[in-house]
Order: C-alpha cells, then structure tokens, then sequence
C-alpha cells in the first residue's frame, strides 16, 4: 500500500470511529431522556445515532430503529413511528411485541388491510391476546363504520386552535359561554421547549362568547394558575368555585408524574393550584379529573397498581371530610389498553377515550351508560365523532348532545385540534330557579325529583340558583326546593311525549323562616277588608305553601300607611288580617296554624337589598317612617307609602303536630312509604306523587 493510500484509509477508519462514537453518545443521551419520560428528546437523540450507524450493521440499525419508533409513538408521530418500525422489520429485530405495536399504529393511519396482516400475525403466535383480538377486530369493521358514519357533525373550530396541540375543552359558567382547554401554543408560559412533546408546555387558556353567541380569540389566565409546568385537562365543580386539573411537573433526573391539582376562584379570577392527595403512591400518575354529575365522586386516570393494563378509569368518593378510598372502575370499561380522559354528560352516561376497544384507530370515544342491573354497557358512537387518529375530551353545552371535543385526525405531527360535535336529539328538560322571596339566588340549595317511573336524583343547584334535569315522557314529576333557613317549595309536572325538545321552566321561591315574607299581589277594596277576586292567585299560593310545610304556624300580618289617624289604621289592618286567616280557614289550613295582626303604621317597611334594584334612591336598610317619607319629592312618598300597605307573613313555629300532649315526638304513621334512595346511597325526601 502506498503511503497516500495508507494516509486515506487512515481518516477513513478514523472518521469511521469519530462517528460510532457520536452514535454512542447519542444512543446514552437518548436512554437519559427516555428514562425521564423526555420522548421527543429521546427521538431526535435515537434518530442521529441510527443516521450515524453504518448500513452493514443491520442489527445495529434494527435496535435502534426500535428505540426510535416507541418514542415516535408516545409522541403520536405516527407515520414516523410506522417508518421506523419497518426499519426494525427489514433489520430482522423484531419479535411479536414489534408486530402488535407496528399494527396499532397502522391502525391509527387507517392501512386497515396491513394493520389486519400484523394483527394476524400476532395471533398465531398469541391467540389470547385481547389486544391483537380487537385489533383485529377494528381493522376489519373500521371501513364499514366510517362509510355507515353516524347522525353526529363534526367541525373544526378554528376560532379555537393554533399551530401547537389545543385540547381537552371544557364549558364554564351558568350559560355555557366560556370554553377552558389546554394549549402548547406560544402564548404559554415558559420559553423551554419540553423534551416531552417537542413544543411548549401546556396552559390553561379559555375564550369567551359574546351577547350574539360568537366565540372570542383564546385568552391567557391572568392568575397564578398556570407555570412554567404542563397544566390541562381540566373540570368544575357543581358550584363553579373548584377546578380540577392535571400538572405534571419537570425535574432533570427524574420521571415525569401527572397529579391532579385542584384551584379556587375568587371574584372570577383562579388562584395558584395545590396538589390533590388521592393516595400516598407517589411513583404513579393522576391525570384527567372528572366530577360526577351527582358530585359523589372524583373520577381520574391512572396508571397505580391493581388496574387491569397501562391506563385505567379509577374513581373516589368525594365526602364533606374530604375524599373517601379509591376504587378501578373494572370491566367493561377498563382494557388491557389505555383508557383516558373521562367526563360525564349531565344525563349520567360516562364518556371516555380507549385504545383497547375495538374502533377505528387510535383512541376512540366510548359511552358508558347505567344499565337496569346498575351496571355500565358501552356504546361506540361511530364515525365522524370517531375517527382513525386520537379522539378525546368531550364536554357538553347542558343536557344536549352538542358540544366540543378534540381530535388529532388529518394532521401530520400529530398535534390535537378542538372540534365541535353535535347528535340532534330529541331532549326534555326541566329548567329551574331557587331564590328567596324578595331576595337573590339560593346556590345553597338542594332540590329533589322524584317521578312515578322511580326517578329519585337529588341535584345541586348552581351559583345563579338554577339547575337542569333532563327528564322522560310518560312520567309524573314532583320536584321539592329546600335550603337551611327556609321553608319548602313543591312543583309538580306531568310530561307528555313531544315532537321536537321542550324545555320547562320551574320557578322555586322559597319563603324565610327569619324574617317577614310579603304577599305580593293582596288586594282589598278602599278603606275596607274586603278582599278582592285578584288576591286569589296569591292567596291560593299562601294556601300551597303552608300545605307543603305543615310543621309551621304563621303570624299573618297587615301593615298601613301614616295617612289617616292611628287607631282606625290599626283596626283597619287588623280587620284585614283577619281576612286573609278567613280566607286560608276556608281552604282547609287549620286554625291553630295562624295568628292574625294588624300594625297599622306601628313597623314601617325595612328596605332590603333586592327593593333598591327597583328604586335606586332607597338604599339597603332603610326604614319608611313618616319622617322619611316626608323628606322625598311626592312621586317617590307615593312608592314607599305603596310599600307600606303591605301585607307580609311571619313564621313563629316550625313543630306544629309533631309532639303529643306529654310533649312527646310523635312517630311516623306506620302506613308510611318506605323512603326512597337516591343513586349516591344517600336517604331521599318521601314526597307522594
């Protein structure tokens, strides 16, 4: 060899090592990232030592290719994860493991004919395999999902998504007219790139929809609940006060776990997260938080020990002493695969999102609805809700099936997009307000409903005292408002079968047992106690009123203006007390029950907060005493001495009929219905229907 050959071949063999040990390095980096769940890092690192691996060590190449398509695939870089895959086949480094993997992710590209030839392959070495059996399964009835496709609509909404992943929406507030949901978009905060997805790590963003029904550009937190850590996948409670939430935290020598934070609000800003303690298992993650339409429960993924594959559906009890043991929510919803993000459609039925079921690729939403037995039977809701790639994160506007969800289908890198969904159905409601006569909203309260089909829910109401109920034709209804401090309020509702979906509006006014209650609406002629045939409407109010609350006695009082001498106001008031207890005798309320007064000009209306939205010029407490009065142009002495004449009752006694002449507590009749339970296993109010 010629010393210029032998000076060639020299660099050559010297380049060759420079660049095996790049590879090395690479492959080391990659381990390091991939150890601390750093994925995308881990790719890129596994990508260059493969390229810097020569030809002719195949099965060099075929175990990197390896490394490097898991990666792809936990960073749902499909097609990158397929090319891979084929590598490792061509390279001759695969086992069956390989072939399943290689055959799911054929699957989620919708090549059902070669996804097929992989799964079948597995079989004949594993036939019990339940992943290969319903990937088989998929590939084979996937074509003939999509072209039967579904009454479901879908769109992307745009108004919504950026360049990065933009997913899990959740609706907020009494109108459904703000949307949270998780962003990797520039906005976040942060200037890394996470080594986990290759983008920034995730915030919280919402958007807000205006008085015409248009959505606005997505809009940062302001607040302390968003870090420099991934946050999302977030959900409310029943009052919209709490927000549950997933964070996974980074630190450079350890794995990334997922834990589910919760927030609070405070004048509609959210303060700084804390860490929700499920269990004392600190090596598992806690992710996707779900609150149970009945708030009985805390449902969340994870991935602790006793489940039954990578990703179950778990759930606790949520107590007023915190949250009760956790429990896996087993078969039929939990797989060998991974299920995930759970949410609920106020109806009850059970939303979630399975690579382990058979459908049409990734992973698909799946219904879990109560069957008679109590026990879940699924529904796989079919194409266009579902589609090939990664399908999740629904959430509902109300009791519709209508709504938005996210979906990585049709993009390339694999970032998720929110669309929006809807399934025309025909739905009945029952809309409803609680509020305290002559005052606010009560979200303190609780109404129960019980229906001759055995209907037996016990609902929370939300910050403006309202709540929604979705309920079925052919059933008699009766609904019962109650709040600590006041009196019950019934309705009753017979719902027939409609055409087309009907809303119905209940109004829940609930009388105070601590201060005076008007009866609006009392009428008597001039300067007599004559009650007039309008007073009816309210009087027969009255009437239903002291039905429904029968352990109650009342003071009835009628109140005057300063016009006119003080005893003839005072007898005249008294006389028309006396009216309406004749009246309420007459109608079969006992006469025990009620105590007649006539004050005449002696208690002066107290103005309460409510009254000054009316007539701003009154403020909060004020009394309209005559010298009061008198201080104001005529036209306003006119209203307060409207609001004078009044005629207002008071409750003096809540046990009426409940003890016996030795002062006994008298014992439920024996005839009495056995009480009813409600799902939460909690004793429900007996109300006759």
């Amino acid at each position: 060899m010629s010393k210029k050959a032998y000076q060639l071949f020299s660099v050559i063999v010297m380049l060759l090592c420079l660049y095996a040990c790049g590879a090395e390095r690479d492959m080391k980096k990659g381990e390091k990232f991939l150890a601390i769940g750093e994925y995308y890092d881990a790719a890129e690192a596994f990508k260059s030592a493969y390229n810097k691996t020569p030809v002719k060590e195949k099965a060099l190449r075929g175990q990197r290719a390896l490394k490097m398509a898991a990666c792809y695939e936990k960073i749902n870089s499909t097609q990158k994860a397929i090319a891979a895959y084929r590598n490792v086949i061509r390279y001759k480094q695969d086992d069956v493991q390989t072939h399943l993997s290689f055959a799911r992710q054929l699957l989620k590209n919708a090549n059902y004919k070669e996804a097929a030839t992989e799964f079948q392959l597995v079989l004949d070495s594993m036939p019990d395999n339940p992943l290969a059996i319903n990937g088989l399964k998929s590939a084979k009835e996937a074509p003939e999902i999509k072209q039967l496709g579904s009454r479901y609509t879908v769109k992307k909404m745009d108004i919504f998504n950026s360049r990065r992943s933009d997913y899990s929406p959740m609706l907020f507030g009494d109108e459904n007219d703000q949307l949270f949901f998780t962003s990797t978009r520039n906005e976040a905060q942060g200037d890394e790139i996470s080594g986990i997805t290759g983008a920034k790590a995730g915030d919280i963003f919402f958007s807000q929809k205006d008085d015409k029904g248009k959505w606005g550009r997505p809009q940062t937190i302001e607040s302390g609940l968003n870090t420099e850590y991934d946050e999302g996948a977030c959900c409310f409670s029943a009052d919209q006060r709490t927000m549950y939430l997933t964070q996974c935290s980074s630190d450079p020598s350890y794995p990334r776990f997922a834990t589910i934070m919760t927030a609070q609000r405070s004048d509609a800003a959210w303060g700084k997260a804390t860490a929700l303690e499920l269990t004392r298992d600190t090596l598992s993650s806690y992710a996707h938080p779900a609150v149970s339409p009945d708030e009985q429960w805390l449902y969340f993924v994870s991935d602790m020990p006793g489940g039954k594959g990578g990703l179950d559906i778990w759930r606790c009890r949520i107590t007023a002493a915190g949250l009760g043991g956790v429990e896996n929510i087993g078969s039929p919803v939990n797989t060998e695969g991974d299920e995930m993000f759970p949410t609920f459609r106020p109806n009850g039925d059970l939303y979630f999102s399975s690579n382990g079921h058979p459908g049409l690729g990734g992973l698909d939403i799946f219904i879990a609805k109560v069957g008679k037995d109590g026990r879940y039977f699924l529904e796989h809701p079919g194409f266009p809700l579902n589609s090939q790639g990664d399908d999740f994160g629904c959430t509902f506007e109300g009791p519709h099936n209508r709504g938005f969800f996210s979906s990585n289908r049709g993009d390339g890198r694999g970032w998720d997009h929110i669309y929006s969904f809807e399934n025309p159905e025909i739905v009945q409601t029952i809309k409803g307000w609680v509020y305290e006569m002559e005052g606010y909203e009560l979200p303190a309260a609780q109404v129960y409903v019980v229906g001759n089909d055995g209907t037996n829910l016990k609902l929370s109401v939300k910050g403006d005292g309202s709540f929604e109920q979705v309920i079925n034709p052919n059933v008699d209804y009766v609904l019962l408002a109650t709040c600590n401090g006041f009196l019950n309020h019934k309705e009753e509702l017979r719902v027939e079968p409609v055409s087309e979906s009907k809303e119905y509006t209940l109004q829940f006014p609930l009388a105070s047992i601590r201060v005076p209650v008007l009866i609006d609406n009392i009428f008597y002629d001039f300067d007599k106690a004559t009650l007039r045939p309008e007073s009816t409407t309210a009087l027969d109010e009255l009437v239903k009123l002291l039905n429904e609350n029968p352990n109650i006695t009342i003071e009835l009082a009628a109140h005057a203006d300063y016009r006119g001498r003080t005893q003839y106001n005072k007898n005249l008031s008294q006389r028309r007390a006396e009216s309406v207890v004749r009246y309420l005798i007459d109608h079969g309320i006992a006469a025990d029950r009620l105590t007649p007064v006539g004050y005449g000009v002696e208690r002066p209306k107290k103005i309460r907060k409510k009254v000054t939205e009316k007539y701003p010029w009154l403020k909060e407490n004020d009394e309209l005493t005559e010298e009061f009065i008198k201080a104001l142009d005529e036209e306003k002495q006119e209203i307060c001495n409207q609001l004078n004449r009044r005629t207002e009752f008071t409750v003096l006694r809540t046990t009426y009929g409940m003890f016996d002449e030795k002062g006994q507590l008298k014992q439920l009749p024996k005839s009495k219905p056995k009480t009813n339970t409600d799902k939460s296993g909690d004793e429900g109010i007996i109300i006759d229907i």
